[in-house]
């Protein structure tokens, strides 16, 4: 199977550059089961920035990993670009998330053992994106880009939660993903660190990238352009939020297109 980028809107059903249909995943127990998602249905369009908002156990985070492929349901199905994510082997689905998904963990999860800029090339050599030569000259620019280029030659356990995230981000961006998935990304951080690494994300946004974020703090959802409320494995609202459309708070400014240069997508 030929590994291709998700191509504009092509493919994309009724505009949606994601779609999940009548999502189920039962979870065994020694009891019976339990059913962690109960026919989920949800379209993400392309350049949305969506917050998937509950409680802990409302099967958010079951529903991330469904749309990433790590988890697979029981029954129904995950489109996204038109591509059925659950329909390829292990090898294919992993090549394909390394090409068109950028995943974001709440714990970072570096390679200890490598430097920042190590972890970066790492994702660009799995997928064989960008040419040899120019892999370490992007890293350092995707670095830049979330403000810790002078860290990149330290290790992870050198540079503070904040910068682990910073990287993890830069990381997902590697190989210029159209899709950006983030699970509980600001769990770890501290208020302040939160916010910057949200407006990191809203920047992306502005950028064209699609973003799905999931977590159970309100006040974070509500930096999205988009909340959907989940509990006990079901979709129970979707709205839109009050935050401008560049997902920055009242009075924040957005990034200047003077910026093009830096943009994290520009071609290598």
């Amino acid at each position: 199977m030929e590994i291709a980028k998700i191509a504009g809107k092509n493919g994309h059903e009724n505009g949606a550059l994601i779609k999940v249909k009548d999502l189920v995943k039962v979870y065994p127990t020694a009891a019976n089961g339990v059913e962690a998602l109960k026919g989920i249905n949800l379209d993400v369009h392309e350049g949305e920035f969506l917050a998937i908002f509950g409680k802990s156990g409302a099967g958010k985070s079951t529903l991330i990993n469904m749309i990433t492929g790590i988890d697979s349901p029981d029954s129904g199905e995950v489109q996204i670009g038109g591509v059925s994510v659950h329909s390829m082997s292990d090898e294919e689905l992993t090549r394909w998330r390394g090409r068109n998904l950028g995943v974001v963990y709440q714990f970072f999860q570096l390679l200890p053992t490598l430097t920042l800029i190590e972890n970066i090339t790492l994702a660009m050599d799995f997928c064989d994106t960008y040419q040899l030569a120019k892999r370490s000259e992007r890293a350092l620019q995707l670095l830049d880009q979330v403000g810790i280029r002078e860290h990149a030659y330290k290790v992870p356990s050198k540079i503070s939660g904040g910068q682990q995230q910073r990287v993890a981000i830069a990381r997902a961006l590697a190989n210029d993903p159209d899709v950006i998935v983030a699970d509980e990304p600001t769990g770890n951080l501290d208020s302040q660190t939160a916010d910057d690494i949200y407006d990191l994300f809203s920047d992306l946004v502005s950028l064209g990238k699609t973003l799905v974020i999931v977590t159970h703090d309100q006040e974070i959802a509500e930096r999205a352009s988009r909340i959907l409320e989940i509990s006990d494995g079901r979709i129970i609202s979707s709205r839109l939020s009050d935050t401008p459309s560049n997902g920055r708070s009242a009075g924040e400014a957005a990034p200047s297109p003077n910026l093009a240069p830096q943009r994290i997508h520009a071609a290598l």
